[in-house]
This record gives structure tokens, C-alpha cells and sequence, in this order.
């Protein structure tokens, strides 16, 4: 898993509005890369196991979405959640939570994860291959901080949430906290 250096280069599937597409559903596909999203800027990714899944809907979206301004005061750019499904999924999602601020970021196809080290197999939740729960904070596309939930591995019988969380990476941003369960270190290579 990568706990230093450089996000790794990906494009993501998205959806974006159009009005010129018309109809009841103006949209339109659109890649966005890895550096359309991190270049010039400091932006906080979380990721999770899945949308609609309990504690994803009711803690983890919800709550960074309620600190946006806080990291916002605190200098983040932006708020990112990914995770392993699709862009309908995800907009759908973000439309039953009420994200207005946390921006929605498909990682349909697990490219992005897998690149990261952080793609695990849920087989025996019946997720199939999916996101482990951390969190980082990117600077121009450098990683300077990942908190990254306990046990991580495939087929894990549990769902840590202890770290990943957005208290502890505002925490982190306000220096009270420096610690958490992080990464070991490890640079990507490929």
C-alpha cells in the first residue's frame, strides 16, 4: 500500500451536468484524471467499501460533509469520497445523504484502488473486490498523511472505522492530532 510519494496517475468515469444534453437526465460522461483533481491543489480523499452501506451513509459521508467548512477554514481545496462503484451509484448516493460539498468520486473498474495497494477482496460480504477505509490528505499530488483503518486484507470479518474518520484528519489539518493508525511506509513502484 502506498503511504508516500505521488498519487498514482488514473482516469476516472464521471458524470457531469449539461443542460445542453436536455431531457430528464442532462448528463454527460466525462474523464477526469488524477490530475485534473490533486494539481495546485490540497484536497482530502476518503474511501470506503461502498455506497449505501451502513456505516458509509451514516457516519463517514455525513460527517465530512458536515466539517466542510471547517476544512475548507483549514486550507483543503477540496473533499473527495471514493469508492469501488460506479458514477450512477455514487451520484445517487450523494443525492439520498445530502452531499452538497463532499465531491463523488466513482472508481468503477477499482483502477485508482488497486494503483493505490489498497484494493481488497469483501467476497464473503458479497462486495467482491472493493476499497479498505483510510483516509489522506494530498498536496499537489504528494500524499502527506494517510490514516489507514486496522487489519487491513481480504475476506477481513469486520469494517474498522477508527481512523479514517473526518474528526481525526481535521484533527490532523488543526495540528492536535500527528498520530493515527497510518500506512507503513511503502513507496508505489509500477
Amino acid at each position: 500500500m502506498i503511504a508516500e510519494g505521488r498519487v498514482p496517475y488514473t482516469v476516472f468515469k464521471t458524470r457531469v451536468r449539461d443542460e445542453s444534453v436536455g431531457g430528464d437526465n442532462p448528463f454527460r460522461w466525462e474523464d477526469t484524471s488524477t490530475d485534473d483533481i490533486f494539481a495546485n491543489k490540497k484536497v482530502v480523499v476518503f474511501s470506503l467499501p461502498g455506497a449505501f452501506t451502513p456505516t458509509c451513509s451514516s457516519n463517514h459521508l455525513p460527517r465530512y460533509e458536515a466539517l466542510y467548512e471547517e476544512f475548507k477554514a483549514a486550507g483543503v481545496d477540496d473533499i473527495y469520497c471514493l469508492s469501488v462503484n460506479d458514477a450512477f451509484v455514487m451520484f445517487q448516493w450523494s443525492k439520498q445523504v445530502g452531499a452538497e460539498h463532499v465531491k463523488m468520486l466513482p472508481d468503477g473498474n477499482g483502477e485508482f484502488t488497486r494503483k493505490m495497494g489498497m484494493l481488497v477482496d469483501k467476497s464473503n460480504l458479497g462486495f467482491g473486490m472493493r476499497s479498505w477505509r483510510y483516509s489522506m490528505l494530498v498536496n499537489d499530488g504528494k500524499i502527506e498523511k494517510m490514516f489507514v483503518e486496522p487489519d487491513f486484507g481480504d475476506v477481513c470479518p469486520t469494517d474498522p472505522f477508527e481512523v479514517s474518520d473526518a474528526d481525526t484528519m481535521l484533527a490532523y489539518l488543526k495540528g492536535t492530532q500527528s498520530e493515527g493508525v497510518a500506512a507503513p511506509s511503502k513507496k508505489f513502484v509500477g
